[in-house]
């Protein structure tokens, strides 16, 4: 895996650090990056892009926004690993106490992540623990037949093997504390069992409504 950064200065640890897995998504790169600034715009965060041995113009779009954009961090596996394993990558060199995490094909809102930050920080207020995470649910997903019936299919084995009650564990939005994150165990497709690997560790899950666009 290689790495391209500017250099950092002041704390070492951000507010929150904000993952993104992409490969070969020349043309959703800097629109999904400006909104994501504007959504934490103020705020001490970043921006961790992994291209998952892209061979498209992705990574080179990457390096453009890398230089005009101080809160940018690309890594890149020269070799393509997955989603699970670009999100691993990221976050072991994420510097924030939260991380979100966002699909990087431009159907995730980037303004629904602070909405999950502060419905996470709620929860903590709330006493339902010190170490959680927020989840997207779609309330109106923009998919074809197909991918709705596959997703209800995952659902309802995740339900009966996994005892999962989130009702959406495919949505790729999502707040979580760093610490906790560390602590899930990982495998390919680690991703898609989320709230199941939160509770697993000890920690807590709610959900709340986030947008949705068409691919």
């Amino acid at each position: 895996m290689t790495s391209s950064t500017r250099k950092h200065t002041g704390s070492t640890e951000l507010e929150i650090s904000v993952i993104v897995p992409v490969m070969n998504e020349a043309g959703n790169i800097r629109p999904l990056i400006d909104e994501i600034c504007t959504a934490f715009s103020g705020r001490a965060f970043e921006v961790i892009y992994v291209d998952d041995a892209s061979t498209d113009d992705g990574p080179a779009e990457m390096q453009q926004a890398m230089r005009d954009i101080a809160q940018l961090r690309v890594l890149r596996h020269e070799k393509r690993a997955g989603q699970s394993a670009a999100i691993r990558s990221a976050l072991h060199v994420a510097r924030g106490h939260l991380i979100g995490v966002l699909d990087g094909d431009g159907q995730n809102v980037p303004a629904d992540l602070p909405k999950l930050e502060t419905a996470l920080q709620a929860a903590v207020a709330d006493g339902q623990g010190t170490l959680g995470m927020a989840a997207g649910i779609r309330a109106k997903r923009q998919d074809s037949a197909k991918r709705l019936l596959a997703s209800r299919a995952a659902r309802w084995i995740r339900a009966r093997l996994l005892a999962d009650t989130h009702p959406d564990s495919g949505c790729g939005t999502k707040v979580l504390h760093r610490a906790l994150f560390l602590q899930l165990p990982f495998f390919n497709h680690m991703h898609r069992f989320m709230p199941s690997l939160v509770t697993r560790q000890g920690g807590f899950v709610i959900g709340a409504a986030v947008a949705h666009r068409e691919r």
